[in-house]
């Protein structure tokens, strides 16, 4: 995992399928659960979305509020 990871999750909109557009730190849990079952995608897209299935799974969502970008 590169540090600046945890930042692109908070700012990576989705780019492609049913929740396409939501930033990725906002997806669904059962949507990174159906990633986990079938398989992530291949390239950084598909290892975003798998470091932010384990962050959900283990319940540590909040601590990427403060990386947020400031509205």
């Amino acid at each position: 995992m590169d540090t600046q990871d945890l930042r692109r999750l908070v700012t990576t909109p989705m780019p492609f399928g049913k929740y396409e557009g939501r930033l990725l730190a906002d997806l669904p849990g059962h949507y990174l659960n159906w990633f986990a079952r079938v398989g992530f995608p291949p390239g950084h897209i598909g290892q975003l979305l798998a470091l932010m299935h384990e962050i959900d799974h283990n319940g540590l969502t909040p601590l990427l509020e403060p990386l947020r970008p400031q509205v």
